[in-house]
């Protein structure tokens, strides 16, 4: 894998004519896919997954100006962030690559996020699905907090709610009341 490859690739393909819809399912998301397996298989580690992913990137700053002028509407809105209490983001930045190369708009709260800072970005984005990343055993009730937030203002069964983080599990995600969970950006 070198270094500033994809984004001329990816210029190239638009150039020869190369539907950008192919070019984002047949290249970006594929060639993410294989390094997800590659991660999971444990040929690939936590620099090669994020120099994927910034690759992968600079192929989406060509595509996304194209896709939004030809009118294709999003698959849907996500807030996504880090919970309270927790400053690790290299996860949900993965997430946030892999959404919007899907083609989902995707509001990045950053890290440290409050329940508030959820339900006021959910409103004013109008967002189906919120993204709740967690590193740290210590934050992880913040997840279920934020829950109880989005409960508590009669908006729970507005959106589906995921989660995901080194230390979340299925089991934990169920017990809290999540919609789902994923154990890396790649699922």
């Amino acid at each position: 894998m070198r270094k500033g490859v994809t984004a001329p690739l990816v210029e190239a393909e638009i150039k020869r004519g190369t539907d950008v819809q192919v070019v984002l399912d047949d290249a970006l998301i594929a060639a993410m896919e294989e390094v997800g397996n590659l991660f999971a298989d444990g040929t690939y580690f936590v620099p090669e997954m994020l120099m994927a992913a910034m690759e992968m990137k600079s192929g989406l700053e060509i595509i996304r100006p194209i896709l939004t002028a030809s009118g294709v509407p999003p698959r849907g809105t996500v807030v996504i962030g880090t919970v309270r209490g927790d400053v690790h983001d290299i996860g949900k930045n993965l997430c946030i690559m892999m959404l919007r190369g899907a083609g989902f708009e995707v509001v990045d709260l950053g890290v440290d996020t409050s329940a508030d800072e959820f339900l006021d970005a959910v409103d004013e984005h109008d967002a189906q699905v919120v993204g709740m990343s967690a590193l740290l055993t210590t934050t992880m009730p913040n997840m279920a907090l934020t829950i109880e937030s989005f409960i508590d203002e009669g908006v729970r069964d507005d959106v589906r709610i995921m989660v995901g983080g080194a230390p979340v599990s299925q089991a934990f995600a169920d017990e809290m009341g999540a919609d789902g969970y994923v154990k890396d950006a790649m699922e």
